[in-house]
């Protein structure tokens, strides 16, 4: 289906609502053809001229993001409501589920479709892996796949309302952007009542396991804002969604039944299929739950719409439709009082059950055998919901404690924190897999190209955080086991490929550093190193003459083999050299601590012939030059990669620290732009993942205009050059937050967040090859080098060393073993406060480091009221505090830190 672009999309952007001036070249009048083609000149402005206020404005706490319907901004929003790795099931803008893919469906992307985009120059055909849902992105009207919902009935002065939780029924509904759980506001006139709906997946940071559940939790709020008593029921209904997609009338018939636990009712649908079977891909169960509470089931919830007859409907006899009806299993609380001013609450939960992996992968990907991780829990959807049910205090609690942390409890800027932490969306999307085996498996972005593709997923810095389990069984099972070659090489796609990508091989080394130092002993690293030592071993042995800069033709994130020495690739080697120095260091291999240690000290003063005095470049392989497409003089988003990750990692500086920042001057100076319309009108061949009037940073410029700048074999991948990607320009993003470029870092990562407003398309869906893709995941990384972030937890140390300066700072962290709130108040004098807050799990502390002031003499620290033996020690610009012996800090507990 061939789907026009929207108008509207050529509207929005900053630029659009006049908050910027910009002043864009025209086309050189002077072009040349190169290849029987006009060679566009380059016309980013250097000039971006952008309001200082809104600069300003970008550091305010501001206010949670709120979509609201009276301002049309609810259709596209489809927030990931259910567990890891269990599907993608979205919370729509107002309230209802809708996408529903988690039927093991092999089309690529969230909406298999193919739009037309003009690029400029012709109308060209737009695949999912292409971008087509960002120029025509999903309404949720149009994927309601299953009848879902809640209805209210309300009494009050004689009078009698039923109105469903749904955009038509209120006068206004307002959508809390906060992942993992989103807030959603019901508000009418004429009505007495208020109705609040929490709702999400569970999504404990650290419990992997109990993060998975495929199930989406209302917690359903309501108020009396009248001054009359108020009597209200709620009711809840879900489809049977067994055999959704492709059962047929005379192959069996559906059915739901009652389940009744101890605190809880659920009403779970099924297929029974005449012949017995239970093989299709859409085989399984769905399953609502009200918990905590009596109420009353109805096995065929009718009538439709909804009416105040519904909730006086109950049969928990056994129901039976035909495939091509629908049966719904519903369930009404109690009717209950209230006094003005007054609220209820009811919770309840919706799980479903489909155990099919996608067939395209049998025989290749053999976990697949063993079927999902949630089905080797739990044998059905009604399971499901008997397990929330019965610990759902605690899981919700701890869902809705961590949104508190995040959101809430910190200074930084709610859009930020917004922006940087909801792409890890993407682990709850059909884009991620986990086997009964255990096993993490991805694609890079839905059902587009396969393979947990190391040199994409080493990009990613938000699991490794978030769920550290799953990136060290991810390092263990696949990386260093199944994907290793006897040379020390790792396949980068695993079972799907047959060579390895030098960057994937190095960004899977500065993963194993973070993977260890994210672990709470030496375990991790001691149980693999042979395997860690043969990795580094096959990456040192790509510089083949032996400067320090990797030099050998091999597989890269750009799809394609480049010869020479390219800056980014050497530098990302560089990187991964001195977390292989620290992985020695700590599993006790001198020797080969040694090894690494002076590669990367070579590479890293070698790195300057990769300077062109501007920015750092791709030098071309003496034999054969430029006659194979590379980056060669041009300015390339990636080619100070390497510094990035090392910030992230706590490696220091591994190179000249000027030309770095030159690099990152040039950087926005010749490929970040307010506006991208003039850039991807001439030069075209590029997918549309930023458009005009958006702002964004192009992957690769030729601010020189040079001739045949991209070697003179101009292969397809030279597309690449002209995109916005957003995981690349989150990455250089968190490297200019590092850099003290705070300013460009902020308006990044902002213009971002403006390509994403549910005005224009869904806010949680960052796009390139597919839809959620991994790379994007990159953003938690500028939130990382905010905090001025660095832990170690084998070592017990900690680091906070904030780049956004406030009075007042706070934000959460994650740790080993636990996670909470770290805060620090500057003092008159010039003394510091520093603060720790378990607000789950525990933290082991041996080492405290934050940035020093000269002046500080003097440290006192007290864990609850106690004080703690310590010594202060200062250099290079940090102060250290070591206690004399290891604490554990425990949930609820707060550790302080005073510097006098």
């Amino acid at each position: 289906m061939t789907i026009h672009r929207r108008n509207f999309l050529k509207q929005g952007g900053l630029a659009a609502a006049g908050i910027l001036t910009l002043r864009i070249p025209a086309l050189a009048a002077t072009q040349k053809p190169y290849q029987g083609v006009l060679q566009p000149t380059h016309n980013i402005p250097a000039d971006k001229s952008i309001d200082a206020a809104w600069i300003k404005s970008l550091y305010e706490r501001g206010e949670t993001t709120v979509y609201r319907k009276s301002a049309n901004e609810l259709k596209f929003i489809g927030m990931p409501a259910g567990g890891l790795h269990a599907g993608t099931v979205y919370l729509g803008g107002d309230g209802r589920l809708w996408l529903w893919q988690v039927y093991n469906d092999p089309r690529e992307g969230i909406d298999p479709k193919t739009v037309l985009w003009n690029d400029g120059k012709q109308e060209v055909k737009v695949r999912n892996r292409d971008g087509a849902c960002y120029v025509e992105p999903a309404i949720a009207a149009n994927k309601r796949v299953l009848d879902q919902g809640f209805a209210l009935k309300i009494e009050s002065g004689g009078q009698e309302w039923t109105k469903e939780l749904k955009e038509d029924d209120w006068q206004e509904v307002t959508f809390e952007a906060t992942y993992p759980v989103a807030v959603v506001r019901f508000k009418h006139n004429a009505l007495p009542v208020e109705v609040e709906m929490f709702a999400g997946g569970v999504f404990v940071p650290l419990d992997a396991d109990d993060s998975a559940l495929p199930a989406t939790v209302f917690d359903i709020r309501i108020k009396n804002i009248s001054g009359k008593d108020v009597k209200v029921t709620l009711a809840g209904w879900l489809e049977n969604g067994a055999r959704k997609v492709s059962a047929k009338d005379g192959e069996g018939e559906r059915r739901n039944q009652v389940v009744r636990g101890d605190g809880f009712i659920t009403v779970q649908g099924s297929f029974a299929a005449a012949d017995g079977s239970s093989n299709r891909p859409d085989d399984g169960y769905t399953a609502i739950t009200l918990a905590g509470e009596t109420g009353f089931a109805n096995t065929n919830a009718q009538p439709w719409p909804v009416t105040s007859a519904y909730f006086s409907t109950h049969s928990e006899a056994p129901a039976t439709g035909a495939p091509s009806g629908i049966l719904n299993g519903g369930i009404a609380t109690e009717t209950k009082s209230l006094a003005p001013q007054a609220s209820t609450s009811s919770r309840f939960l919706l799980s479903w059950h489909f155990n099919h992996p996608l067939e395209k992968l049998h025989g290749k990907l053999k976990d697949t055998e063993g079927g999902f991780f949630y089905a080797a829990r739990f044998k059905d959807a009604a399971a499901v919901g008997s397990y929330l049910a019965r610990h759902l205090d605690r899981l919700w609690g701890a869902t809705l404690r961590w949104r508190d942390t995040w959101y809430n409890k910190s200074t930084l800027p709610h859009w930020f924190l917004e922006r940087t932490f909801l792409n890890i969306g993407t682990l709850a999307t059909a884009n991620t897999y986990r086997f009964a085996s255990g096993r993490f498996w991805s694609w890079e972005g839905v059902n587009a190209c396969e393979g947990t593709c190391t040199h994409v997923w080493q990009y990613a810095q938000a699991m490794g955080r978030i769920f550290p389990s799953l990136e060290r069984d991810t390092r263990q099972r696949t990386d260093l086991g199944i994907a290793m070659q006897p040379d020390g090489g790792i396949i980068f796609r695993a079972e799907f490929e047959g060579r390895p990508a030098i960057d994937g091989q190095a960004g899977t080394i500065l993963r194993i550093w973070r993977e260890h130092c994210m672990s709470a002993d030496n375990k991790f690293l001691t149980q693999n190193w042979p395997a860690i030592r043969k990795a580094t071993q096959f990456m040192l042995a790509q510089d083949k003459n032996g400067d320090g800069l990797t030099d050998t033709p091999m597989e890269n994130t750009l799809d394609a083999i480049w010869e020479g020495e390219i800056a980014w690739i050497a530098g990302l080697c560089i990187a991964a050299a001195r977390a292989a120095e620290k992985l020695a260091e700590d599993a006790g291999d001198k020797a080969f601590a040694k090894i690494c240690r002076e590669y990367a000290d070579k590479g890293g003063r070698n790195m300057s012939q990769l300077f062109n005095g501007e920015y750092f470049i791709h030098r071309p392989n003496a034999a054969h030059g430029r006659s194979k497409l590379g980056s060669y003089n041009t300015c390339h988003i990636d080619q100070v990669y390497g510094q990035s990750w090392a910030f992230q990692a706590g490696l220091g500086r591994l190179w000249n620290k000027e030309e770095t920042l030159s690099a990152l001057r040039a950087l926005w100076k010749y490929n970040f732009t307010m506006d991208v319309g003039p850039y991807i009108k001439t030069h075209t061949g590029g997918r549309p993942y930023a458009v005009a009037g958006e702002g964004g940073m192009v992957m690769n410029t030729n601010p020189k205009n040079e001739e045949k700048a991209y070697g003179d074999n101009v292969t397809w991948q030279l597309g690449y050059f002209h995109e916005c990607m957003s995981g690349f320009e989150h990455q250089v993003a968190s490297h200019m937050m590092a850099e003290g470029m705070t300013d460009e870092a902020m308006v990044l990562t902002r213009v971002i967040h403006d390509r994403h407003h549910a005005a224009r398309r869904n806010p949680f869906n960052e796009i390139e090859c597919s839809d959620h893709y991994a790379r994007a995941m990159a953003s938690y990384g500028t939130f990382i080098t905010a905090c001025g972030f660095d832990y170690h937890g084998p070592k017990g140390e900690i680091r906070f060393a904030p780049a956004i300066e406030q009075p007042v700072f706070s934000a959460p962290f994650t740790a080993a073993e636990g996670w909470g709130t770290y805060s620090q108040e500057n003092q008159s004098g010039g003394s510091r406060t520093c603060e720790l807050e378990l607000g789950y799990g525990s933290l082991r502390l041996k080492t405290f480091k934050t940035g020093s002031a000269a002046a500080w003499k003097k440290v006192t620290v007290q864990l609850n009221g106690k004080t703690l033996k310590a010594t202060l020690r200062q250099a290079d610009g940090t102060s250290t505090v070591e206690l004399a012996d290891a604490v554990r800090v425990l949930e609820g507990q707060k550790l302080q830190i005073q510097f006098s």
